[in-house]
């Protein structure tokens, strides 16, 4: 048994084991494997054991492998902060967003979806917040806002409602963030009964995450490996297994038209 298939399995059994622990059917839970900076060789061959769901969290590495995939029956998600210049490329490569976090990004992906004749299929980045002085540094949108962002996503006709993705705050426990989440996913589902997916859940918390109702888990390190840490551009080295930190919020009652936050605003939501 190669690394890869060893870590693979183990990971399956953590989640197993976290869904049974919960009182839930193992199969209620996907594994979505986060392949940022590794080769297509590796996407194929865990595809080769089974694995079905594969993501990205930058445009252009989603934009090289996806392609050259195409014979695989594979489900890619982006996981990452999306500018509105780029979305349109990501929902052509037919990719589950899970980081829809404002209006514009969705209006682009709306308009996107319209024209390819395809809905895009997203789910609502929420800020779980931090500690203090480190609110909103995963990305998000305020739980506030969540349900008017839900109505405009779940009114438009290029896009695709699924569910709510989040990453567990830096320095406090994951459980009661994530429960948070799945408190704020049944007010959704309330007016939403189709937004049935909570992305939540990463290498080193999943278990918290699917015992607090997770349906997708987004898993890096455990399968691939510690991977190198690529420079934020001043040469220092991002962390590992998380978002950068994020602009100011655009009010809900903005136009879906509006404008962007600033470019250069990127980052990862799996590992």
């Amino acid at each position: 048994m190669d690394r890869l298939e060893e870590n693979l399995r183990a990971v399956r059994a953590r989640i197993d084991a976290a869904a049974r622990a919960a009182g839930r059917d193992p199969a209620g839970v996907r594994l979505v494997a986060i392949s940022k900076t590794w080769p297509a060789d590796d996407v194929r061959a865990l595809a080769a054991l089974g694995q079905v769901d594969f993501g990205e969290n930058r445009v252009q590495e989603l934009a090289d492998k996806a392609p050259a995939l195409t014979d695989l029956p594979l489900r890619w998600h982006f996981v990452g902060q999306l500018q509105r210049n780029k979305a349109a490329a990501v929902a052509g490569l037919g990719a589950v967003v899970h980081s829809v976090d404002r209006p514009s990004l969705a209006g682009v992906l709306d308009r996107a979806g319209q024209q390819a004749g395809t809905p895009v299929e997203v789910l609502l980045q929420v800020d779980l917040g931090g500690p203090e002085g480190e609110l909103a540094a995963r990305g998000g949108a305020a739980p506030d806002d969540v349900p008017a962002l839900a109505d405009l996503v779940a009114d438009a006709a290029g896009l695709r409602l699924l569910g709510l993705m989040a990453v567990a705050p830096r320095g406090t426990a994951p459980r009661p963030a994530f429960e948070a989440l799945a408190a704020l996913a049944e007010r959704v589902r309330a007016d939403h009964p189709e937004a049935l997916e909570l992305s939540a859940g990463m290498s080193a918390d999943l278990e918290d995450a699917v015992a607090a109702g997770a349906t997708l888990v987004r898993v890096g390190t455990a399968i691939f490996g510690d991977r190198p840490l690529p420079c934020d551009g001043s040469g220092q080295q991002e962390a590992r297994e998380s978002h950068p930190s994020q602009g100011p919020r655009e009010p809900l009652g903005t136009a879906i038209a509006h404008r962007d936050r600033p470019a250069g605003h990127s980052g990862g939501g799996g590992v």
